[in-house]
């Protein structure tokens, strides 16, 4: 890919792009590690205290291997899909594939979520579960996350260009897409005629398989990495596909 062969704007794209995040911020990168500490709190105190789950043990680890992944995602898309308005005059004045706006966007918040996943297994260990031999399948799995997200970011940059609402519905998409993954409760209540469709979902899937991991040191079955790699990789080649076909026009609407 075209996109590969500057490697060098790449990285400075992600470099930039993490650095004007928390530009002018007193607390700055501790923005990655706050806010999925405080939604962990206001969960755990509803979910024990008000709504209690008793057979959800260490409800606070259990429910930030689900937001550390969804967190990811829901911010990766929504600023991959302003990306290439955001940086108008960039892609104006630059020669360059124009790919590496929407994926550099969503490298960047690939570094907040790697000190989130640092933060995660923090808790891990702390909440007494050791390192197991299956925590070698975290990097595959969070990577095909990434790539999903680079995926839908290269599709709805390119329509958002055009259609100025698409990002409302990237927010409210995330909105709903907060309760359709669990998050905050099991994947065994979830009805058997529903299982099927959650595996599909690649944050759904990234959240069980994170679970199975880390809190029963047990592999990911194979139904759910197959599932997350096609869906994963489809997602990249529909948004290549779309971004390629859509971006002959963008310099008559930015």
């Amino acid at each position: 890919m075209q996109l590969f062969r500057y490697g060098f704007l790449l990285r400075n794209l992600i470099v930039r792009d993490f650095k004007i995040r928390y530009r002018n911020m007193s607390l700055g990168i501790f923005w990655s590690l706050l806010n999925p500490l405080v939604m962990m709190g206001v969960l755990s105190f509803i979910f024990t205290k008000i709504f209690p789950s008793p057979s959800i043990k260490n409800f606070g680890v259990f429910v930030l291997c689900g937001l550390v992944p969804f967190n990811f995602f829901a911010v990766a898309w929504v600023s991959g899909t302003t990306s290439l308005l955001n940086n108008a005059a960039l892609i104006k004045r630059v020669r360059m594939p124009r790919e590496a706006v929407p994926v550099s966007v969503v490298l960047a918040n690939g570094i907040h979520f790697v000190i989130q996943i640092g933060l995660l297994l923090a808790f891990v260990l702390g909440a007494g579960y050791g390192v197991n031999p299956n925590w070698l399948w975290l990097p595959l799995i969070f990577g095909l996350e990434v790539v999903f997200v680079c995926g839908l970011s290269l599709a709805s940059s390119a329509l958002d260009v055009f259609f100025r609402d698409v990002r409302y519905v990237v927010e409210s998409t995330n909105t709903v897409l907060f309760w359709l993954v669990p998050i905050f409760y099991s994947f065994a209540i979830i009805p058997e005629q529903y299982k099927t469709v959650y595996q599909f979902n690649p944050v759904a899937a990234v959240v069980m398989a994170c679970r199975l991991i880390l809190l029963e040191n047990r592999q990911p079955p194979f139904s759910i990495l197959w599932k997350l790699t096609l869906v994963s990789t489809v997602a990249l080649v529909l948004g290549l596909a779309i971004f390629r076909r859509s971006k002959r026009k963008f310099a008559d609407y930015l």
